[in-house]
Parts: C-alpha cells; sequence; structure tokens
C-alpha cells in the first residue's frame, strides 16, 4: 500500500490474509485523514474543528446504515461502510480516534504520564482492538497486551518525531518527566540536546519497552499471519528505541528511521521471540 506519510509500520502487508485486507486498509484511511485534517495544511483550529465534527457524522450515519454526507471523503466512507457490514466493526473504537484527533487540534499539553496514557488510550488503542476484532480475538488478555503494545508503539512515535512536532508547538512529554530532570516543556521546543535531556529521554524510552515487552506475548498467541506481523510491528518499535539509544539519546533535534537493512534484523529478532 502507498502512502504520503512517512510509516514505521506496514500497512495491511503481505501478512495479513488477503480476505481482511480492505479492511484494514479502510481503518487506516479513515485514521489517517482524520489525522490530517487534525494536523495538516493551513486551516485555523477552528475550521479544523468544524471539519471534524462534519467528519463524525459521516460516521455516525455510517455506522448506523444511513447514506452519508461523505463532503470530500468518498473515498474513506464507502470502503469503510463496507468494511463496517462484513465484519461488525464496533463503533466506539471509531469515535474514540475521532475524539483524540479533536483534542490534537489545541496541541495541549500533558501533566503527567496517566494524562498521556489516557490519550493513547484514544488514539492508538482502539486500532489494535479493531484489528482485533477482525482476527476473532476478544478475550481480557489479548486486548490488555493489545493497548500495551498499542500505547508503546505511540509513544514511540513521540520519542521518534521530537524534531517534527516541536517545530509546530507539539510537546508530548510529560511536565513530569521534564521537570523531574530540571527541565520544562516549553524550554524543551527550544533547546538543543544537553546531558539533562537525553537523561529524560533515556527514561522515556525504557518506559516505552516496558510496555512493549508487557504487550509482545499476544504476538506469540496469535495464529498464522497475523502473529508473524504483529511481531515485525513489536520489533519495529523495538529496533527504533535501539536506534534512539545508539544515539545517546540525543534525539530532540535528530529523527531516527528504519531502513530496508534494518528488516533481516527485525526478522531474525521476530523469529527468536518469546514469551
Amino acid at each position: 500500500m502507498s502512502v504520503d506519510h512517512y510509516e514505521n509500520f506496514p500497512v495491511a502487508s503481505v501478512l495479513c490474509p488477503p480476505a481482511l485486507r480492505p479492511a484494514v486498509v479502510a481503518i487506516y484511511h479513515y485514521a489517517r485523514t482524520a489525522d490530517d485534517i487534525a494536523d495538516e495544511g493551513m486551516q485555523t483550529a477552528a475550521e479544523r474543528l468544524q471539519q471534524l465534527h462534519c467528519y463524525r457524522r459521516a460516521l455516525e450515519d455510517t455506522v448506523a446504515g444511513r447514506p452519508p454526507d461523505q463532503g470530500p471523503w468518498p473515498e474513506v466512507f464507502t470502503p469503510l461502510a463496507r468494511a463496517i457490514q462484513r465484519h461488525a466493526l464496533p463503533s466506539q473504537p471509531l469515535s474514540d480516534l475521532l475524539l483524540a484527533f479533536e483534542r490534537d487540534v489545541d496541541n495541549p499539553a500533558y501533566a503527567t504520564r496517566a494524562q498521556l496514557l489516557e490519550y493513547c488510550h484514544l488514539s492508538a488503542n482502539p486500532v489494535g482492538r479493531l484489528l482485533l476484532h477482525l482476527y476473532g480475538v476478544q478475550d481480557d488478555l489479548s486486548l490488555q497486551q493489545s493497548d500495551a503494545i498499542c500505547t508503546a508503539l505511540q509513544l514511540i512515535n513521540f520519542w521518534q518525531d521530537f524534531s517534527r512536532d516541536h517545530p509546530k508547538g507539539r510537546c508530548y512529554i510529560p511536565h513530569e518527566d521534564a521537570l523531574a530532570h530540571g527541565l520544562s516543556t516549553g524550554a524543551l521546543i527550544r533547546l538543543s540536546d544537553t546531558p539533562a535531556s537525553q537523561a529524560m529521554v533515556a527514561d522515556l524510552v525504557r518506559w516505552a519497552r516496558s510496555l512493549m515487552l508487557a504487550g509482545q506475548p499476544l504476538a506469540l498467541r496469535l495464529p498464522g499471519r497475523a502473529g508473524w506481523e504483529l511481531r515485525l510491528v513489536v520489533q519495529g518499535g523495538l529496533r527504533i528505541l535501539d536506534k534512539i539509544a545508539a544515539m545517546h539519546h540525543r534525539s530532540l533535534h535528530r529523527r531516527p528511521k528504519l531502513h530496508a537493512g534494518d528488516m533481516a534484523l527485525m526478522l531474525w529478532r521476530a523469529a527468536r521471540m518469546s514469551a
């Protein structure tokens, strides 16, 4: 699948069962488009929120089985309607994603890790729960581990994207983490890497890694292609954390990326994963 945005992890890759690929792509385009409304272009905050309001109405109509006013998004809601009808997708995760994007419009600050986790509960965990629904996995342990993986991926994306987010005035570093290292989140947007910021990023990396490792047993339980794809997703996230560490956590202004050469290592590690 070709996308305009850099993505760490594949969408509807060859490992995804063909019967599920249209639904996975529909979910991805739904989330990606809403994210772009909240974040891309030159619209004012009020204009973004108005567009997201229209987007939510289209979602509500689609979920209810009514022909939605699709506005400029027929390529989003037509496939999504087919996916909802064919797979009985739950509506709450789709709605939660929109709530997260609505919050993003105002670039909120996060005082504590708990507040940032609550945001990840809306912005990341619904994607994992939708995919587990497609695979027919609904037990509590799997949902908890999926949430851990998805939250870890969201945090890893934040720690990877300091150099992209900070120029926009967006900072996902909890104030309590900055304060613990004698820093302020406002100053971090303007500061270069320092020993204090490196120590803070190291703490944030350890946090994300612990969540990923807590969730990774799910990848070993999922059968067939689903399990192997999730193994690679887990290893992709861990590889980004490795790269941040290899930079000695000097990542406020340098963005680590995955390259083709990383795939062989990720495959080897995926094959060697254990609970």
